[in-house]
C-alpha cells in the first residue's frame, strides 16, 4: 500500500530534515505533513498594498514599501541601508546576516521591504525588514508555488526555540506551501454534501488552501468559517449524541408528586421567590417527572438564591418517598448549608443531618443508622458522604455544589449509591458564572438552568481600587465600619513568602493587621488552607458568630461563606486574581441589609490586562458579563482559577471565546441532525460518524457523576 503524503513523517518535507523535525514535534506537536497543514495561521498580513515612504507612520503596524537602495553604511556590528521612492527616504537597519545583506542590497537595486516602522534620531527606519523582489502583478497571488508571492500571508504560532533555529514566519510559509503542494490532491471531504449545501460551506480542500494562502479576503473569511463550523459541529454532535442516547436509554426514578413538606416550606418563606427561581424549579420538576434521569447544571450568580432552589428540589424528592444529599466542597460550606437548610425546613417534618470528615464517632453512630433506615430525609456533607459506611435507604437526588472541586472518582462513588438499580437524579450547582459558549461545551450534554435575577433588596457592592499609599485611609475606613458594628474580610493571594514574588503574603499581612487593629478592642481571626480542620473551623466560627471583627484569609473563603454582618471585603494584591475569582470574593459581602464595600488593593507594577480587569470589576456587577470578558481576555483555559485549567479537548482553529455565534449555529444544526438520526446510522451521515469515531471530540465529561 502506498503511503499517503498526509501520513509522511515531517522530516521528509523539503526544507525540514531530522533536526527541524524533532524541534517541530517538540514545540508544535507536529509529526507528519498532515499534522503541519492543521497548524492554522492565527492572523494574516495583507501584503497587497505598497505604502509610499512619505505616508509611513512610525510605530504603526507593519507596512510594505518598495524602494531603491541609495547608500549602504557599515558602522561596527551593523549595516544601515538608506532607500528612496518617489515620495521620500527611510533607513533599514540590520544586525545579523551582514555579509548577505551587503552583497544583496547594493546601490541602485530595487526591492520590496516589509517590517515595523519606527523613528530613531528623527529619521524613519525599519529594523530587519523582510526583503523580496518587487511584486510584478497579483494575478496568481494566493497559489502556493506560483511565481508571484501570495498577497495575504498567514502568521503561525511560534516559539523562541523555533525562531532561534531559523524557523521564522517566512520559513513557515515556505514549508506550508511545500506541504500543501504534496497533500492537497489527497484531502478528502469530511462533511456530507447536504451539510455543506445547507450551511453554504466551502469544500475542505479549498478551505485548507485558502486558510493558508488566501486568494482574497473573502476566500479567507469563507475558509475560516468552514473550518470553525466543522470543529464546533463535530464537538456538539459528540456531546449531544451522549445526551440523546442517555435520555432514551437511561431510565430515571419517577417523582410525580409535590409533597406536603414542599408546600409547608414554600408557603412559610419570608419572601417571594424570584421569577428565575420559579422557572428553574419548574424545569427541575419536569425532569423529575420525565421517567429519565435528570442531569442538570444550575448556574446562578453569587447571592442569586441557589440554596433555596436546592432545598425545594430536595423536598420534591422527599415528597416522593426518597432521600436527597447535598455535597459541598468544604467543611465550612457544608456546615453553613446545613444551618441555612435547617431554618428552611423548620415548618416541615423533614429531618436533616450533616456529615463531614471531622464529624465525631458518637455523631456517626447515631447518624448512619438513621440514614440507612430513611429517618433522615436530607443529608448535607463533604466528600465524607461517599464513604462506604454511608448507606442510604432510597437516594433519589444528589445535589453537588461547586462540582468542579470534586474528582471524577469521588463523584463515581456517590453515583453507585443507587436505589432499585436506578441512578439518582443529579443537580450540579455553580456560583462561578460560566460564559454560555463554554457551558455549552464543558457541560454540553447537560440541561442548563440559569438564575439570572437577584432577590429583591440585595444592594450592589461598591467596588473601589486603591494603592498601597492609601493604606492608612483604608485602616481608618475599616475601623469606622467596625465602630458601626460591621465586620471585614481581608484576603491575600499567598500563604507563605515566595522567593520570586514580592507580593504581600498572608503571614506578614496578618502581623500588620494585628498591629493596626490591636486587642483590645479589636479581634482578628486568620484562616488558610494549611491549618487543621479544627483550627480553621474554630476561627471561622468566631468570625461568623461575630466574636472576631476581622477575618484575614486566603481564597479558602471564596465559595459560599455567608456572614450577613460583614460589609467590607479587602482584596490584597488584587491584580493576582482572575476576574471570576474577584467576583466570587466580592460576593461574600452585601448579603445583609447594610451598604457594603469591596476594596481592591493593587501593587505598584500592574500589567495593562490586569488593570483592565480591575477597572472592569469596579464598573460591573453582573457575573456573567464579567465571565464573558474574562474568557475573551484569558482564553477559555483556567477560567475559574481552580482545577478546571484548560479545555477537555483541543480545537485547531475555533475559539470558544470569540466564536460564540458560530458555536450557536453549529449546536442548533447538530440538534437538527440528531433529531432525525440520534446515533448517526443513516447512510447520509456516514462521514459524520467516521469523524466522531476518530475520538478527537470525546470530551472528558465534567457533567455526570460517573
Amino acid at each position: 500500500m502506498i503511503k499517503k503524503a498526509l501520513d509522511t513523517e515531517i522530516q521528509f518535507l523539503p526544507g525540514v530534515g531530522p533536526k527541524r523535525a524533532s524541534l517541530l514535534a517538540r514545540e508544535l506537536g507536529v509529526s507528519t505533513i498532515g499534522d503541519l497543514i492543521k497548524i492554522y495561521p492565527f492572523r494574516h498580513i495583507d501584503r497587497s498594498t505598497v505604502t509610499p515612504i512619505a505616508e509611513v507612520v512610525p510605530d504603526s503596524a507593519s507596512v510594505q514599501v518598495t524602494g531603491e537602495v541609495v547608500s549602504v553604511a557599515t558602522p561596527p556590528k551593523r549595516i544601515t541601508v538608506t532607500i528612496k521612492d518617489g515620495s521620500g527616504e527611510m533607513d533599514l537597519v540590520f544586525f545579523k546576516g551582514l555579509k548577505y545583506i551587503a552583497d544583496r542590497l547594493v546601490p541602485g537595486a530595487v526591492f520590496t521591504f516589509f517590517g515595523k516602522p519606527t523613528l530613531f534620531n528623527g529619521r524613519l527606519n525599519m529594523v530587519h525588514p523582510e526583503i523580496d523582489a518587487p511584486q510584478a502583478d497579483s494575478g496568481s497571488a494566493g497559489k502556493p508555488g506560483a511565481s508571484d508571492r501570495p498577497m495575504i500571508l498567514g502568521v503561525y504560532p511560534s516559539t523562541e526555540k523555533l525562531k532561534n533555529a531559523g524557523i521564522t514566519g517566512k520559513v513557515m510559509n515556505k514549508l506550508m506551501a511545500n506541504a500543501l503542494r504534496m497533500t492537497l490532491p489527497e484531502i478528502e471531504e469530511t462533511l456530507p454534501d447536504y451539510v455543506l449545501r445547507e450551511n453554504a460551506l466551502m469544500g475542505l480542500a479549498p478551505a485548507i488552501r485558502n486558510v493558508h494562502f488566501p486568494k482574497d479576503a473573502e476566500s479567507l473569511q469563507k475558509a475560516r468559517y468552514r473550518l470553525k463550523f466543522e470543529e464546533l459541529l463535530l464537538l456538539q454532535l459528540s456531546l449531544l449524541k451522549q445526551k440523546f442516547v442517555r435520555s432514551r436509554e437511561e431510565k430515571g426514578i419517577m417523582m410525580p408528586r409535590v409533597g406536603e413538606d414542599f408546600n409547608l416550606c414554600y408557603n412559610a418563606l419570608p419572601y417571594q421567590l424570584t421569577g428565575a427561581q420559579k422557572r428553574v424549579i419548574k424545569e427541575i420538576r419536569s425532569d423529575l417527572m420525565s421517567g429519565h434521569q435528570m442531569n442538570r447544571l444550575l448556574q446562578g450568580d453569587v447571592g442569586s438564591g441557589k440554596t433555596m432552589v436546592a432545598v425545594l428540589s430536595a423536598l420534591l424528592a422527599v415528597g416522593n418517598g426518597y432521600q436527597a444529599c447535598i455535597m459541598a466542597p468544604t467543611e465550612v460550606l457544608a456546615r453553613q448549608h446545613f444551618a441555612n437548610i435547617s431554618k428552611y425546613l423548620a415548618p416541615t417534618g423533614v429531618k436533616a443531618a450533616v456529615l463531614t470528615g471531622s464529624s465525631k464517632a458518637s455523631e456517626r453512630k447515631k447518624l448512619l443508622p438513621a440514614l440507612a433506615s430513611g429517618e433522615i430525609g436530607i443529608i448535607v456533607g463533604t466528600h465524607a458522604l461517599i464513604e462506604d459506611t454511608v448507606v442510604f435507604k432510597r437516594l433519589g437526588l444528589a445535589i453537588i455544589d461547586e462540582q468542579h472541586r470534586f474528582g471524577v472518582d469521588q463523584r463515581a462513588r456517590l453515583w453507585s449509591k443507587t436505589t432499585d438499580g436506578l441512578p439518582p437524579h443529579v443537580l450540579v450547582m455553580t456560583a462561578t458564572p460560566i460564559p454560555r459558549t463554554l457551558a455549552m461545551t464543558l457541560y454540553g450534554d447537560l440541561d442548563v438552568s440559569v438564575i439570572d435575577e437577584m432577590p429583591p433588596g440585595r444592594k450592589p457592592v461598591q467596588t473601589m481600587l486603591i494603592t498601597e499609599r492609601q493604606r492608612s485611609s483604608l485602616w481608618k475606613f475599616i475601623k469606622d465600619q467596625i465602630g458601626l458594628g460591621r465586620q471585614a474580610f481581608i484576603v491575600y493571594p499567598l500563604i507563605f513568602e515566595s522567593e520570586k514574588l514580592d507580593y504581600q503574603n498572608l503571614e506578614q499581612g496578618y502581623e500588620k493587621v494585628v498591629e493596626a487593629f490591636p486587642f483590645p478592642p479589636y479581634k482578628v481571626a486568620i484562616v488558610h488552607g494549611q491549618q487543621t480542620n479544627e483550627t480553621k473551623t474554630f476561627n471561622m466560627d468566631a468570625f461568623v458568630a461575630g466574636r472576631a471583627n476581622i477575618l484575614v484569609s486566603t481564597t479558602v473563603i471564596e465559595v459560599g461563606v455567608d456572614v450577613p454582618n460583614a460589609s467590607v471585603m479587602v482584596i490584597e494584591s488584587a491584580e493576582r486574581f482572575g476576574l471570576s475569582q474577584l467576583h466570587q470574593l466580592r460576593g461574600r459581602v452585601g448579603r445583609g441589609a447594610d451598604k457594603s464595600y469591596c476594596i481592591l488593593v493593587k501593587g505598584d507594577k500592574v500589567s495593562k490586562d490586569s488593570m483592565h480587569r480591575l477597572e472592569l470589576l469596579c464598573h460591573t456587577e453582573n457575573g456573567f458579563d464579567l465571565a464573558e470578558e474574562d474568557m475573551k481576555m484569558r482564553g477559555p483555559g483556567d477560567l475559574e482559577g481552580t482545577q478546571q485549567s484548560g479545555l477537555p479537548i483541543t480545537l485547531n482553529i475555533a475559539s470558544l471565546a470569540k466564536d460564540g455565534l458560530i458555536l450557536q449555529a453549529a449546536r442548533g444544526y447538530a440538534e437538527r441532525v440528531l433529531a432525525e438520526d440520534p446515533v448517526l446510522e443513516l447512510p447520509k451521515n456516514f462521514l459524520l460518524r467516521k469523524e466522531l469515531e476518530k475520538g478527537k471530540y470525546e470530551i472528558k465529561d465534567y457533567s455526570k457523576i460517573s
